[in-house]
């Protein structure tokens, strides 16, 4: 009896799932695991813990969700909680299991747990084999290297649209050989060490997490309310459920695959409509990409001061009071601060929003562009440690970005994007 863990990260789902898929077929019986690392649960160097309490619910919501649709195929998940190079080793060492299957890892930290698991797991005889789960394109189908993949996205946006493709997707399993697992208990948040929570009816969407609920939110984008043909006219929009896609929690998480999400803009184009606007949610798709193999590119270099540049950003040192205010959305400008209250009190804020907020902590306040990233990075439902880090390093002047900078003019932003003060007012109204 050959006998596979498959350790479920940021890929949780069933479809598109090149590691299930590969687990399954090298296998006699799979036993799905999670494991709640505490590193992801503790507070790190900037003082703001490195998971908060919108995407820690949404996480539940998702491994609910994970073992509901594995149970309804004859499995179910293992869930766990600790260190992963201690608790994933005991888990194999329970059922028997000689080989490990798992999302490959791009990202510092990442890494060096990816790392720790694997040497450990070499103690027991056990193996780990990885898989790219997380890009609409694959790097293997690039017509370049990663040491040489340009770093200025629309250099890389016209090679991979004219020289590569997007593969199809894997299927999900119709059915699931495992050992009988048991239900294993899914902590709380206070479990987590975080507080519960009451949703805010402001609030632009109610997210719950799990591949069911995103499979669910993309055929009521796409097929039942039709706003992927308008998404480029609403996309810099700020209030309301379907001014964007709203998929990116789904996709953080891996419930959902970028590659579903590309074969049914495709269907959709095919019954309805090819335009801009459907084009519009590819091109997001593949700044994603972008930003994920530029984090492989430099898996530590987005976490410095001076960024994979080694340039001197116009950010100065971190100043507590200050960088108070812009956390508590008390700064002296009405339109940052009604986007920090939506992201303290949602987890969400919108793409414009983010924008402007991080430009406005950059180079207005002149402070330390890390501290926001690692803010953002505790406080967002969709965090995404490629495209947060990523996106901040842009606007700070210290990535991706060919200008050198991105400054925002806010104030122009503000009379741009809510010249009724709709969006202010909506956030700001309970300070009055």
């Amino acid at each position: 009896m050959k006998r596979s863990l498959v350790w479920f990260k940021t890929d949780l789902r069933l479809h598109d799932n090149e590691v299930l898929v590969e687990a399954i077929s090298q296998s006699d019986e799979i036993v799905p695991v999670y494991c709640f690392d505490d590193k992801h649960f503790e507070t790190n160097d900037f003082e703001f813990k490195k998971t908060g309490k919108f995407r820690a619910q949404f996480l539940i919501e998702s491994l609910i969700d994970l073992d509901n649709n594995l149970r309804a195929l004859g499995s179910g998940l293992v869930i766990v909680k600790g260190i992963p190079e201690v608790e994933l080793i005991q888990v194999a060492t329970l059922f028997n299991a000689t080989k490990v299957f798992a999302k490959k890892e791009v990202a510092f930290e990442e890494l060096i747990a990816q790392h720790k698991v694997e040497q450990e797991l070499l103690k027991i005889e056990c193996s780990l084999e990885t898989f790219s789960t997380s890009t609409m394109y694959s790097k293997a189908d690039f017509p370049f290297q990663l040491e040489t993949m340009p770093n200025v996205f629309t250099d890389f946006r016209k090679i991979v649209e004219g020289k590569s493709f997007i593969r199809d997707i894997f299927l999900p399993p119709e059915n699931i050989h495992s050992p009988e697992i048991p239900f294993y208990p899914i902590p709380y948040l206070t479990d987590l060490g975080l507080n519960e929570f009451k949703p805010d009816c402001r609030a632009a969407f109610n997210f719950k997490g799990g591949e069911t609920e995103g499979k669910k939110r993309v055929n009521n984008y796409f097929f039942e309310t039709h706003s992927i043909s308008t998404y480029k006219m609403t996309r810099n929009e700020l209030i309301g459920e379907n001014y964007s896609s709203k998929f990116s929690p789904w996709l953080a998480l891996g419930c959902l695959s970028p590659r579903f999400v590309y074969a049914e803009i495709k269907n959709y184009e095919k019954g309805n409509v090819s335009n801009e606007s459907t084009y519009w949610v590819i091109f997001e798709l593949l700044w994603r990409d972008f930003f994920a193999f530029m984090m492989e590119k430099y898996p530590t270099e987005f976490f410095k001061k001076k960024g994979i540049n080694n340039t001197i950003s116009t950010t100065n040192t971190h100043q507590i009071d200050l960088f108070k205010k812009w956390q508590d959305g008390q700064t002296e400008n009405d339109f940052i601060n009604a986007n920090m209250m939506e992201l303290n009190l949602t987890g969400f804020m919108s793409n414009r929003g983010r924008q402007n907020v991080a430009s406005y902590l950059c180079h207005d306040m002149k402070l330390d562009w890390r501290y926001g990233a690692a803010y953002f990075e505790e406080q967002l439902i969709d965090y995404d440690v490629s495209s947060n880090w990523g996106n901040w390093a842009y606007i700070a002047g210290v990535g991706n970005n060919p200008r050198g900078v991105s400054v925002f003019n806010v104030n122009k932003q503000a009379n741009d994007y809510d010249k009724n003060k709709s969006y202010r007012n909506l956030w700001l109204k309970h300070t009055e």
